[in-house]
C-alpha cells in the first residue's frame, strides 16, 4: 500500500519570511518507469532521486516546456536522465554497465557532470552544468543553485526503490535593507528542514511532515498537484529523428541492417522502418507496377 500523498507535489511558503518550499512523493509513476528496465538497487535509487528532483525544479517553468536533469560520467552509469514537464509528467532512464550493483553517487557516476536543462516548446532552451562533486545528488543540485542562480537552496531527496520523495526550500530575492533579517530566517528554516529523515519524506502525509518540521512557523500551503508518468515518443518523432540524419545515411543503415528499428528508452516502444517506409518518409515516387 502506498503512503499518503503519493504521486503528487505540493508547494508552500512562509508568511513571515521570503522563503518558498515544495514537497514531492512518487509511487506508481516511479514504478512504471523503473519497470521498463532491470536496474540494480543503487541505480534505481539514483534514478528515483533524479525524478523527484526534476519535479521540484520544474516549478521554475512558467511556460509550456520541460526541465531535465542529465548526468554523464565515466563510471558504471554513463547516463542518468530525469525529466518533468510543466504539467507534471515525468520520464527517465539510466544507461548502466554490467556489474554496477553497488556504490554511491561518487562510484556510479565518477568523473561526471550534471546538466540542468529548461526546454520551452517555443523559444530557446537554457542549460546549466555543474560537476558531480558532492556525495549525493541533492548536494550537487544545491551547488548548482549557489553558482548559477545565486539563491540559497536546500534539497533533500530519498528513494527506497518503490517510492521517491523530495523536499526543496529556497530563499527568495529581497531588498538590501531586508537582507540581514532574511539571512537569519533562512538559516533557521534550513536547519529545521534538514532534520527530516528519509523515512519521514517517504512515508508521512505532507501536512504531518510540514507540521513536524515547521510547527512554530506560519506556513501557507497550496493544493497538491498530481504527478504521472508520460512519454512523448511517437512515430512522427521517430521519423523526424531519421530525417535529421539525411536520406543517404538512413538508406545506408537500411542496406546494412535490412530493417531500421528506433527504440524509445523511456517506454520501450519500437518503431520499424523498411524500404517502403523510407520511400514515404523521403517522398520518393514509386512507379506503378507493369502488367
Amino acid at each position: 500500500m502506498s503512503p499518503p500523498d503519493t504521486d503528487s507535489v505540493q508547494r508552500f511558503h512562509f508568511e513571515t519570511a521570503a522563503v518558498r518550499g515544495e514537497i514531492v512523493r512518487l509511487g506508481a509513476s516511479l514504478r512504471e518507469i523503473l519497470g521498463q528496465h532491470f536496474y540494480p538497487a543503487p541505480v534505481a535509487a539514483l534514478l528515483g532521486e533524479s525524478l523527484a528532483a526534476s519535479v521540484l525544479l520544474s516549478s521554475t517553468i512558467k511556460f509550456a516546456g520541460s526541465l531535465s536533469l542529465q548526468a554523464k560520467s565515466e563510471g558504471p552509469v554513463s547516463i542518468l536522465f530525469g525529466e518533468c514537464t510543466h504539467d507534471r509528467q515525468i520520464r527517465g532512464y539510466a544507461r548502466v554497465a554490467e556489474g554496477a550493483a553497488v556504490g554511491g553517487l561518487g562510484e556510479l557516476l565518477s568523473r561526471g557532470t550534471l546538466a540542468i536543462t529548461i526546454t520551452p516548446e517555443q523559444g530557446q532552451r537554457y542549460q546549466g552544468i555543474v560537476p558531480l562533486d558532492a556525495p549525493r545528488l541533492a548536494g550537487c543540485l544545491e551547488h548548482y543553485f549557489a553558482q548559477s542562480e545565486q539563491l540559497p537552496t536546500a534539497i533533500l531527496l530519498a528513494c527506497d526503490g518503490e517510492h521517491a520523495a523530495g523536499l526543496l526550500l529556497q530563499a527568495l530575492p529581497v531588498s538590501a535593507e531586508a537582507a540581514a533579517g532574511q539571512a537569519a530566517s533562512w538559516d533557521h528554516l534550513r536547519h529545521l528542514a534538514c532534520t527530516a529523515t528519509d523515512a519521514e519524506l517517504l512515508g508521512e502525509r505532507f501536512e504531518t511532515l510540514l507540521f513536524h518540521l515547521f510547527h512554530e512557523e506560519r506556513v501557507r500551503v497550496q493544493a497538491p498537484e498530481p504527478v504521472r508518468f508520460g512519454c512523448r515518443c511517437s512515430a512522427e518523432r521517430a521519423s523526424s529523428t531519421l530525417q535529421s540524419l539525411g536520406e543517404a545515411e538512413v538508406r545506408a543503415i537500411l542496406a546494412e541492417q535490412g530493417t531500421i528499428l528506433v527504440h524509445c528508452e523511456f517506454c520501450q516502444q519500437e518503431y520499424r522502418y523498411d524500404a517502403a517506409a523510407l520511400d514515404a518518409m523521403f517522398h520518393v515516387e514509386v512507379p506503378p507496377a507493369r502488367h
